[in-house]
């Protein structure tokens, strides 16, 4: 039987059995209360401190103190977010930008539609950057708070977060950034920017679901978004998930530990992918900066082709990719993310999203590009096997 090949490790990934061993112990043996002032709880408790600690070197951050253990990144978006709001009392306006996660936009729609908040939606350029100029110009003395992913998710585009944060404070805005996507991925050194919370998830780490976190800087008031018991200092109630956040920890001190080798060389691995498959398939164009994003992930959109036959065929053959494109109301639509950047709509529809974790191989990057151009050929079919390449002016760099 053919190995299975996984590279949607944006959605989720796999988790290490390093973590799991790390786990296990909570569901059995270590089973107290945190909270609880006898020896079962001490241990867990000691445990919860180490968890810490992890993901405070993880992010580089000044204080293991710093780190309150949510849910996930959604709820670590909602409660910065909603906690800045209610912080900065006669401010009622947030920054964010066009191509942020759900978990952001929809909750800012929410607020707006309410009436709670006005938001103001930055737009990107056709390579996913910030268009910094007009961030610059929505920032004033009524912004409570600025929301700005770290990469995203869709084309691992990066933006420039540690100087919108120093922007931020200039006008007296508290600054979150989403993180999930970036953290494990690249250096995050913290405490050295004017970032006051940051958004991080441990399946995007190798570590378990369900489990994120919320950094917030030391002096920065955090509003309980869950309110009850005293847990996470009074920030977050609710008993512990211990296991998970282990596993977090965990997950966070395995990807510190291989940062500076695993990146360069998925980096590598995903140069290889795109040039190999740029150079084999024809009217192909990578979406995003070249520079200016993750080293994990490739977004390649093929002309007059629809993403979800290249995915079904890819399957087929053991591999797991993911799509640029969502359905919405029963058509298919461009995602908010590719429309953001202008991505023509012959291209659009055909946006395939490759994103790789320590667990890929060069061997697992040979089996795309061998599957690749039979799959986009037979797609095509010979009525636009041999269609003439279009305008890519407005795209320099990113067209085959």
């Amino acid at each position: 039987m053919t190995r299975r090949i996984y590279l949607d490790n944006n959605a989720t990934t796999r988790v290490d059995p390093k973590v799991v061993e790390a786990m296990l112990p909570f569901f059995t043996e270590q089973f107290g209360n945190a909270s609880s002032k006898h020896d079962f709880g001490d241990e867990v408790a000691g445990a919860l401190r180490d968890a810490r600690r992890q993901v405070q070197q993880l992010i580089g951050a000044a204080s293991d103190q710093e780190i309150v253990f949510t849910s996930g990144g959604s709820e670590s978006d909602n409660a910065a977010i909603v906690s800045a709001l209610e912080a900065q009392r006669g401010r009622d306006e947030i920054i964010t930008s066009q191509v942020e996660h759900p978990a952001i936009l929809a909750l800012c729609e929410y607020l707006e539609k309410t009436g709670r908040a006005r938001i103001h939606r930055i737009p990107v350029d056709t390579h996913g950057r910030l268009d910094i100029e007009a961030y610059r110009r929505a920032l004033s003395s009524k912004v409570a708070c600025v929301s700005l992913m770290w990469a995203n998710n869709e084309t691992g585009v990066m933006f420039p977060v540690e100087q919108a944060a120093e922007l931020a404070h200039e006008a007296g805005a508290l600054f979150h950034t989403d993180a999930v996507q970036a953290g494990g991925k690249i250096p995050i050194h913290v405490k050295e920017t004017q970032i006051d919370m940051l958004s991080l998830s441990a399946h995007k780490l190798h570590g378990p679901k369900g489990i994120g976190a919320l950094y917030v800087r030391k002096g920065v008031r955090l509003q309980p978004f869950i309110r009850g018991g005293r847990q996470e200092r009074g920030r977050r109630a609710g008993t512990e998930n211990i296991p998970a956040i282990v596993g977090f920890g965990k997950a966070a001190e395995l990807a510190q530990g291989s940062l500076q080798t695993e990146m360069p060389r998925l980096g590598d691995l995903r140069d290889s992918l795109e040039q190999r498959l740029l150079q084999r398939i024809d009217n192909a164009m990578v979406i995003g900066h070249r520079e200016d994003r993750l080293p994990n992930t490739l977004n390649i959109a093929f002309e007059h082709l629809e993403s979800d036959p290249i995915l079904l065929l890819l399957n087929q053959q053991g591999i797991a990719a993911s799509s640029g494109s969502a359905c919405a109301s029963g058509s298919m639509e461009p995602s908010h993310v590719l429309r953001a950047m202008k991505v023509p709509y012959t291209f659009a529809h055909g946006a395939v999203r490759f994103s790789l974790s320590r667990d890929n191989t060069a061997e697992n990057v040979d089996r795309v590009v061998e599957a690749m151009p039979a799959i986009i050929s037979k797609l095509r079919g010979p009525s636009l096997a041999a269609g003439a390449a279009p305008d890519v002016s407005v795209f320099q760099g990113s067209y085959a």
